[in-house]
């Protein structure tokens, strides 16, 4: 189980995430994000817990992707897959999700929500994740977020499968931080 926290005077975060069955406890009070998070751990079988409070609905949201980027670098296996990538179907909206694990941190979007494509950049960013998300259709802002998340989930759940193996040409990174 990982857990981060993150406090600003704008903010305080608490995330615990670990692989499981992708059940999730969220609350944030801001109920779209806590819907979207909700719909992430069950597509990713991600069991999370997400506490949050914050001034500001921007903030908030940019703290919580923050605090989950940084809970999901700190659990990818050294051996995971390390590649995922879904298309995702809701109603009149149509989203394709990659993902690459592989420590570079990069997001490509956009989403229609100015809000929501800054929550998958600041994920990204602290994931250390390569993340490219395409909408391929659609109209219903609602639609074509959700299906964003629910893509992410299921690529991270076929880039988080523990292989054995190294999929890098580089073998085992390491990165020492002090």
């Amino acid at each position: 189980m990982t857990e981060v926290r993150r406090e600003t005077k704008e903010t305080t975060i608490r995330v615990l995430m670990a692989p499981g069955a992708g059940t999730a406890t969220v609350a944030t009070g801001e109920r779209f994000l806590d819907h979207m998070l909700v719909a992430l751990a069950r597509y990713a079988g991600i069991d999370l817990t997400v506490e949050a409070t914050g001034d500001l609905r921007h903030h908030l949201i940019e703290d919580v992707a923050i605090t989950m980027g940084a809970a999901l670098h700190a659990m990818i296996p050294a051996t995971a897959a390390r590649y995922g990538e879904r298309t995702v179907p809701m109603d009149d909206a149509l989203v394709q999700v990659v993902v690459d694990l592989g420590g570079r941190p990069y997001y490509r979007g956009p989403l229609p929500s100015s809000l929501y494509d800054h929550w998958m950049r600041s994920f990204a960013d602290h994931a250390k994740v390569t993340l490219h998300v395409r909408v391929l259709r659609g109209t219903d802002r609602h639609h074509i977020v959700e299906a964003a998340f629910k893509g992410l989930g299921f690529a991270l759940r076929d880039a988080l499968v523990e292989t054995g193996a190294v999929f890098s040409t580089k073998g085992a990174v390491r990165l020492e931080e002090s």
